[in-house]
Order: C-alpha cells, then sequence, then structure tokens
C-alpha cells in the first residue's frame, strides 16, 4: 500500500509541473494550448536518447529535454503570434497529431513499440533507483518549476503577461511587447513540460506515444481548469485531485468516464472560475478574464 501512495506521489509531482507549465499559458497569458503532452513526450524522448545514444549523465540528460523542447515551443509560438481562441486551439491540437504521428512512426522513438530500459538516473554515484529516492528528484522539478512560476508572475513581467490577457490591444499602447510575451511564455511553458517528460521517462523506464496523446493534453487542460485558470495553487491542487480522482474511481471502472465527466460539468456550471479561481471563464474558449 506505501508503494501503492508512493507511486501516486511521484506521478501527481509530475502532473503539478505539466499543469503549472500549461497555466503560464492559458491562465497567465490567455492563449490556449490544447497540445501540451506533446512537448512532454518531446521532453521524454529528448532526455532518453541523450542518457543511452550518448551515455550522458542525469543533469545533462534533463537539461538536453528542457532546451530542446524550449526550442521546440519557440518553434510552435513564432508562427501563431496573430492566432487567437479557437485558431490557436486548433493549430496546438494539429502540433500535438502531428508530434504522436512521428513519435509513433520514427525508428529513433521505438516506434509503435517506444523504449525500453531507459536509465535509472545517477548523480554523484548515487542511484535513484529507489522510488523514495526518485520522490526527491520529483520534489526538486516541483520546487523548481513553483519558484520560476511565483518569480515569474510576481514581477514586471508577469504583470505584463496578465494585461496582455485581459486587454491585448491596451497592452501595446502602454508598450509592452506582446508577440515577443507570447512566445517566450510557450517556450518557458515547453521547456518545464520537458523537464516533466524527463522525470516521467527515467522513473517509468519504458516510453511510447501512447502517454503522451490527446488524452494527456486534455487531462491536463482539466486540471488547470479544475483549480483555476491564473492560481498557481489552484494548479496544484486540479493536479492532485486529477490524479488521485481516477485511481479512487477504479472500483467502479466501467463508469469512471461519466463519474469524471460529471463531475468537471457540474464544477463548470457552479463554478467556472475553477476551485480556486477568482475570474470568469470567457464564452470563448476558456479565456480567462477578471
Amino acid at each position: 500500500m506505501a508503494a501503492y501512495i508512493l507511486h501516486l506521489t511521484i506521478l501527481g509531482g509530475i502532473f503539478i509541473i505539466l499543469a503549472v507549465s500549461l497555466n503560464l499559458i492559458i491562465g497567465y497569458a490567455g492563449q490556449v494550448s490544447l497540445g501540451h503532452a506533446a512537448f512532454y513526450g518531446i521532453g521524454a524522448y529528448a532526455s532518453t536518447l541523450t542518457a543511452m545514444n550518448l551515455h550522458a549523465p542525469y543533469p545533462l540528460a534533463v537539461a538536453s529535454a528542457m532546451v530542446f523542447t524550449g526550442l521546440c515551443g519557440l518553434a510552435l509560438g513564432l508562427p501563431t503570434l496573430r492566432l487567437k481562441e479557437d485558431y490557436l486551439a486548433i493549430v496546438t491540437l494539429g502540433f500535438g497529431v502531428i508530434i504522436d504521428l512521428c513519435m509513433r512512426n520514427m525508428d529513433i522513438t521505438g516506434g509503435p513499440d517506444g523504449i525500453v530500459g531507459v536509465p535509472t538516473p545517477s548523480i554523484l554515484g548515487v542511484s535513484f533507483r529507489a522510488p523514495l529516492l526518485y520522490l526527491i528528484l520529483v520534489v526538486l522539478g516541483v520546487s523548481f518549476t513553483l519558484l520560476v512560476t511565483h518569480l515569474l508572475v510576481t514581477s514586471y513581467h508577469g504583470r505584463a503577461l496578465k494585461a496582455i490577457r485581459d486587454h491585448e490591444i491596451t497592452a501595446q499602447v502602454m508598450g509592452i511587447n506582446s508577440p515577443a510575451y507570447k512566445v517566450a511564455i510557450f517556450a518557458l511553458a515547453a521547456s518545464l513540460a520537458g523537464l516533466a517528460g524527463s522525470l516521467f521517462a527515467h522513473y517509468i523506464q519504458h516510453i511510447n506515444f501512447e502517454s503522451f496523446g490527446l488524452h494527456t493534453s486534455i487531462l491536463i487542460v482539466c486540471m488547470v481548469v479544475l483549480g483555476g485558470m491564473g492560481s498557481m495553487v489552484g494548479s496544484v491542487l486540479g493536479a492532485v485531485i486529477l490524479t488521485v480522482l481516477p485511481e479512487t474511481l477504479r472500483q467502479f471502472q466501467a463508469y469512471q468516464d461519466l463519474i469524471y465527466g460529471g463531475l468537471l460539468v457540474a464544477l463548470l456550471a457552479l463554478r467556472p472560475q475553477g476551485i480556486l479561481g477568482r475570474g470568469k471563464l470567457s464564452l470563448k474558449f476558456l479565456e480567462r478574464k477578471e
């Protein structure tokens, strides 16, 4: 039982990183992304291939995952600068589908079988194979993500992001470089998702495309919406709830999706801003406005 709880805690920590990073795009910048799991998968494969093919130590593997996914976020952010709401959602959804197809069919990713035997992280001769030790790595990853997010959203740049979210034209008139902020926040969120992907890959030690598809992207979006868009603590709470809830409903597996969907519908009807959100959800594709 203790091992099972520890396993859920590790997965919950990974999903906290994903939810908080996506909240930067949706909650703070007011953009829409339905392909966040693609960055998650890119980070997992980048870290795995760096560790296995280059025999790199884990710090270098996770750094390569974050840098590469950050560059992918930059590559996605640049051509989508003029897109908003539904159109941006479609593009990010398409990006996720493209990455999913690449992971399914490329030889370097192992094709449909994925990659088996992802090496256990080892730092300064200390192996993190034991789940309790691995939890330390996850806690460090979560702490880093929360620290970076807190420093960002409480700074001038965080206020600039909120201004872009609330009224982009007014923000531009006030001298805020809206395109630069949009691209930068995509790159940062992607980089943090790459961190989560690296932690997941080296923990599970077997990765394939099924872990990084549309279902995972929607799950991460639900975590952000449930906790409250624009609330960092809300993202943490949403990730914890939606990590634990499917497990508690496992005995009702035949009705799991029905219960899960009903709870989300009830939340959106009774409290559309989420559990800890203070704003309201616009009718224009989950755009949060205060």
